[in-house]
């Protein structure tokens, strides 16, 4: 249990950085690019809450 919450949380680390990186690369207005980050990092909060059992 506690090796496959491990590799889960991990997991959503790595996504979570590699979207911030995409929305990075997107040739966006440095206000909506800011946007996006806020949403994609409160998501991935929420997400990392739920495999540590919060939600």
């Amino acid at each position: 249990m506690g090796l496959s919450l491990l590799i889960s949380i991990l997991i959503t680390f790595l996504v979570i950085v590699l979207v911030l990186y995409l929305v990075n690369m997107l040739p966006l207005d440095a206000k909506v690019r800011q946007i996006v980050r806020v949403v994609v990092i409160i998501i991935g909060i929420i997400s990392l809450l739920k495999y540590l059992a919060v939600f």
